[in-house]
């Protein structure tokens, strides 16, 4: 049975709808960096996940051909993820999503060396026929956060960011958003098959 992230590392992707304190530890992801809303159909973000889709499931799929990666086993691709902020904006201000900042990013296993990643990236744009030049390999060591699952559009997300906010703060504790440390989104549903009111969305908070 095909490892699922989702499942085994419950912790990670299915917090419930309370705030929780997290110590989240260095994990690597397929990262695209970019700018701008992420809802425009032509725009960067939507290229990036096309390209993150490609790379990863070059990786999942390399077990029907020829070529062999060690310690390999079949796993679901984990759901997609992003690191949001806007430049001079403390927080988010989502009325201006066009001046969005972002690292879109699908998480790895650990049997995905460097050597591996840079084979399916050219892999994926040998059969694409596109550059996949901008596809990053990321380690991430987030560390201490809070996070807890939204219900809902992505337009609600305040109320949940609020609910954030006033954890962190009863528990004496800081947000500790800076150049390194980004309002973070693991997106546990598929927004073309899923109505926005039950749309799953985990959102986690550096905190120091």
């Amino acid at each position: 049975m095909a490892y699922d992230f989702k499942k085994e590392q419950k912790k990670l992707y299915v917090p419930g709808k309370r705030p929780q304190l997290i110590d989240v530890p260095s994990l690597n992801y397929l990262a695209v960096r970019g700018h701008g809303d992420p809802n425009d159909a032509h725009g960067e973000y939507q290229q990036a996940i096309s390209q993150l889709y490609a790379v990863a499931y070059t990786i999942k799929m390399s077990k029907k051909g020829p070529h062999h990666i060690d310690n390999y086993f079949d796993f679901v691709v984990p759901p997609l993820e992003g690191l949001w902020w806007q430049d001079g904006i403390k927080g988010v201000d989502y009325t201006h999503k066009e001046q969005f900042r972002f690292i879109a990013l699908i998480r790895l296993p650990d049997f995905v060396t460097r050597a591996v990643f840079n084979w399916a990236v050219q892999e994926a744009a040998t059969k694409k026929a596109r550059a996949f030049d901008n596809v990053e390999f990321l380690t991430l060591h987030e560390g201490r956060c809070v996070q807890a699952l939204h219900v809902g559009p992505y337009d609600a997300e305040p109320a949940t960011v609020a609910k954030l906010h006033e954890f962190i703060a009863a528990k004496g504790l800081q947000v500790n958003i800076n150049d390194h440390r980004h309002h973070h989104e693991i997106y546990l549903s598929d927004p073309r098959r899923t109505k926005a009111a039950n749309l799953k969305t985990v959102i986690r908070l550096p905190v120091k």
